[in-house]
């Protein structure tokens, strides 16, 4: 059975950094691409990393590029969001979930969510003074 479990969130100040940890189960992160999506209170979700299953090759929304990395551990089945100099406008619910396959496609941005397969429960990110 396919398992995602997101942990990390926090309260933090802006310009602050925060990692989140996604740990997998069921599968091997060498099957499918996994990507980090996010929630934002009133909005919809948005694909923000993604890192490619086979390759390692990452992907990042434009909110995002520079300040945030997307890192897997195959052996440990884990998949990290390192976020740095955070806004409030970062702040949400940080979701991991796979892909169809090994690609990013169409993994970042507002139409990350509609191939989004197995979801983990999510992880609040509040970025605030």
């Amino acid at each position: 059975q396919v398992q995602l479990v997101e942990s990390g969130g926090d309260l933090v100040e802006p310009g602050g950094t925060l990692t989140l940890s996604c740990r997998a189960s069921g599968f091997t992160l060498g099957e499918y691409a996994v990507g980090w999506l996010r929630q934002a209170p009133g909005k919809g979700r948005e694909g923000v990393a993604c890192i490619n299953g086979r390759s390692g090759s990452t992907f990042y929304g434009d909110s995002v590029e520079g300040r945030f990395t997307i890192l897997k551990d195959n052996v440990n089945s884990m998949v990290y969001l390192l976020m740095t100099s955070l806004k409030p406008e970062d702040t949400g619910t940080y979701f991991c979930a796979t892909r169809p396959d090994v690609h990013c496609t169409g993994a970042v941005g507002r139409n990350a969510a509609r191939e989004a397969r197995r979801w983990g429960q999510g992880t609040q990110v509040t970025v605030s003074s």
